[in-house]
């Protein structure tokens, strides 16, 4: 499933080629990929059509898009209220965010379509396996300090990339927290964005097993693995994600490649990259997890 910098990289694509474009029809071509937004599809269509798409934001693993009414700016000023509902996604397994010339023949798994007023290129939703979805959602004040979140994901924590990211407070949530590590990792109401990839590399760089218990860490410890998240994921984002397929792509079709980077995720057998020792590959949550024996040790 996409991670921070795969959810981040199509961020920026949209904020690149949608945003401040007005929405002149929705095509919703399966229902699945609304089933989310339980007043269902003739209601999604009715709510976007017509609307600027203003700011592209993101919190963890998840997106939207801020519907802006004509008295809205598309930097996020406003005349009055500022927007109040937005454009929900999550890409799921497969989904993708395509921007795509209105010439380019439909996409074989395509499930919403979006065109605008000038013309241009159209924004598509494509998702093979339909477990993304996108839903029409009101913003909520949440956090300190506040933001707009969209309602289903005000309870998503900040992630470490966030400029507001306290890593303070959540070190000692960790600890306090009667879990193991990579659990803690994975725990998006502690700490958003990380996912099964990225816990796995974050351990491996401080020297951690995601089986040792949260209560016994040391503050540095958490800290220390805080740190190595924000690292490689800073890492990944810079070549475009980690990409095992074709269908981790950005808003162009492009894949990234921070995967031929990975130190231990998917490395099952092979040396570890620091001391030689074969990689190990452990059952974790009905997944798997890798790291070192030796550089990781129980």
């Amino acid at each position: 499933m996409p991670e921070l910098p795969e959810v981040e990289v199509v961020r920026r694509g949209l904020a690149e080629h949608v945003v401040g474009r007005q929405v002149t029809s929705v095509e919703v071509l399966h229902p699945r990929a609304v089933r989310r937004h339980l007043a269902g599809s003739t209601d999604v269509v009715g709510r976007i059509t017509g609307h600027t798409l203003g700011a592209a934001r993101r919190r963890g693993k998840y997106l939207w898009l801020e519907l802006e009414s004509d008295s809205d700016s598309t930097d996020g000023s406003t005349d009055g209220e500022g927007p109040t509902e937005a454009v929900l996604a999550h890409l799921g397994m497969s989904g993708q965010m395509l921007v795509a010339d209105q010439a380019t023949p439909p996409q074989k798994h395509l499930r919403v379509l979006f065109s605008f007023a000038d013309g241009g290129p159209q924004l598509r939703f494509v998702d093979q396996r339909t477990f993304g979805g996108l839903s029409v959602e009101s913003l909520v004040a949440a956090g300190s300090p506040v933001d707009l979140l969209p309602a289903p994901i005000a309870h998503i924590a900040r992630d470490p990339m966030d400029p507001a990211f306290d890593a303070e407070a959540v070190v000692t949530a960790v600890r306090n927290r009667r879990t193991v590590i990579k659990r803690a990792l994975l725990d998006q109401s502690l700490v958003s964005g990380i996912g099964n990839i990225y816990a796995d590399e974050a351990l491996w760089r401080a020297g951690l097993h995601g089986a040792h218990p949260t209560a016994s860490l040391t503050r540095g410890a958490v800290h220390a693995v805080l740190a190595s998240a924000t690292e490689v994921m800073a890492e990944a984002l810079r070549q475009g994600g980690t990409s095992f397929d074709a269908l981790y792509v950005n808003v162009n079709g492009n894949s990234g490649y921070f995967d031929r980077s990975l130190n231990v995720y998917g490395r099952q057998d092979r040396p570890c990259r620091r001391c030689g020792t074969p990689i190990r590959r452990e059952p974790f949550m009905n997944r798997s997890s890798y790291s070192c024996p030796k550089c990781q040790s129980r």
